[in-house]
């Protein structure tokens, strides 16, 4: 069987990504968070590190760390990768960006220079992303929004779950449905990857 890291933030992209790999039975045997350590928060959501520890214990996953800065973000996460390929004898690293090209180059030449294949399994064209976040909605996952660009949307949408209701409000709106320009951010509590016994 396949065996790949993840790189996981806690939120729906990163989730659902999850749910897809293991479709189609590819084994994820890592998480990959990004830290910045001068505050130690995640880098994606600006979130407490013990979040994504709980997700990945309900995920039934082990997760590690990359912790760096802006100035060596690249050489630490490659550094990190080198080593889970030994620990986990990984083929491939995934990532939930969805239709980003400018994304997928990064996440592709970091894992040639790691030596691993780059998965996207959200990976689809910008026409398709309101598709995407009612099959997302539809699978069952309960998402919530921590933190919007004000720019994009209202800031009383922090705290929305992500449903029907959400789909349809934002499918009004000049932005991407699932947030792939920064709109929102999400985390997950609940879906079908998740051990509800935690």
């Amino acid at each position: 069987m396949k065996r790949t890291a993840l790189s996981f933030s806690g939120g729906k992209d990163s989730s659902f990504a999850l749910y897809k790999l293991k479709q189609q039975g590819i084994e994820v045997a890592c998480l990959v968070t990004t830290v910045f350590k001068q505050d130690d928060k995640t880098v994606a959501h600006g979130d407490a590190p013990e979040h994504v520890i709980q997700q990945a214990e309900r995920l039934g996953i082990p997760v590690t760390f990359v912790y760096t800065d802006f100035e060596s973000y690249n050489d630490d996460y490659l550094q990190h990768l080198l080593q889970l390929k030994q620990r986990y004898k990984l083929d491939a690293i995934a990532f939930g960006d969805i239709y980003l090209d400018g994304h997928r180059e990064w996440g592709e030449k970091l894992a040639e220079k790691a030596g691993l294949e780059a998965r996207y399994p959200l990976w689809t064209t910008e026409d398709q992303a309101l598709p995407l976040l009612h099959e997302f909605i539809s699978q069952g996952f309960k998402a919530r929004v921590i933190k919007v660009d004000q720019r994009k949307l209202p800031s009383h949408w922090v705290g929305r779950l992500v449903d029907t209701s959400f789909a349809n409000d934002i499918a009004e709106l000049d932005v991407c449905p699932m947030g792939e320009a920064g709109e929102y951010h999400t985390v997950v509590e609940d879906g079908p990857c998740f051990n509800r016994n935690k």
